[in-house]
């Protein structure tokens, strides 16, 4: 039985968990019949390589990558051609990050945000999807697909803070990638704003006190209400077949969007049942 992905070489960053989008991500790949290729920040290599070793087909050793050094993103191209002298065909950015300071249950209040925390927030989780994408562009194949993550920003939610303002970012650098890439090589370029999941990036949110727990537990309980098909936290490979299908040919019009993987939660407002009761 064929799979969407069929013949296509993907290069997939963020994976630091098998419970991440990112490796969700890459395991639905290789079962639609994907070629994958990782990355990981370089510190973390052997540890991202351990965990890759759970996926259901062998990848190579990750591609050492750090998307705030221009040395890094300079070789990585070439370090790509290694392994996949064909080309790739796919290139997800599933990268964010934001110090403590700024999101979280130990962040300092919003206005209070260091500039420069602000501005390595930024870097990392917005600027990088352009730098990623113009260090992989010499080995991308006309025609392509990049899909960034993303999470809802259009309303400002406790503890995100700062992080929500970079994905704000990211919304209007995936549209600049777009027109770029679109231009430069049909490639496509689009994010999937996805629901929360059960993550690092989850926890690093919630903090791991009681009271912070409870936040996300309340704020997974609402998603699932508000979602009129519901929302299960712990089941990221509905995210990963989202991802995968922009990384095929069925969407083949479709640049510079948010396909937004949330059950329909942020498009609909829920309350409890008993909320309008006496």
């Amino acid at each position: 039985m064929s799979g969407i992905l069929d013949g296509k070489t993907v290069l997939i960053t963020g994976i630091i968990t098998d419970a991440s989008i990112a490796f969700s991500t890459a395991k639905v790949a290789q079962e639609q019949g994907a070629k994958v290729i990782i990355t990981g920040i370089p510190e973390r290599l052997r540890l991202i390589d351990r965990i890759a070793k759970r996926l259901p087909q062998e990848v190579p050793p990750a591609i050492p990558l750090d998307v705030t050094d221009e040395q890094s993103l300079g070789e990585l191209a070439d370090k790509v051609r290694e392994l996949a002298p064909e080309g790739v065909d796919g290139l997800v950015h599933s990268i964010a990050f934001a110090p403590k300071t700024l999101m979280g249950p130990d962040a300092v209040p919003f206005l209070d945000g260091p500039g420069p925390d602000v501005a390595k927030s930024f870097e990392i989780s917005a600027w990088s999807y352009a730098s990623l994408a113009r260090a992989a562009l010499p080995v991308m194949n006309e025609g392509g697909s990049i899909v960034g993550m993303d999470f809802d920003p259009r309303t400002a939610l406790p503890d995100y803070n700062w992080m929500g303002v970079a994905k704000a970012a990211l919304e209007s650098v995936n549209r600049y990638v777009a027109r770029e890439v679109g231009y430069a090589k049909k490639i496509r370029s689009n994010l999937v704003a996805a629901g929360p999941i059960k993550t690092l990036a989850a926890k690093a949110i919630s903090g791991t006190a009681t009271d912070d727990a409870k936040k996300l537990t309340m704020l997974n309980t609402y998603w699932d209400g508000a979602s009129p098909i519901g929302w299960d936290v712990n089941d990221p490979v509905v995210v990963g077949k989202s991802v995968c299908t922009l990384l095929s040919d069925w969407l083949p019009g479709t640049t510079g969007s948010i396909v937004y993987v949330d059950g329909g939660a942020s498009h609909n407002t829920w309350f409890p049942e008993n909320f309008l009761s006496e």
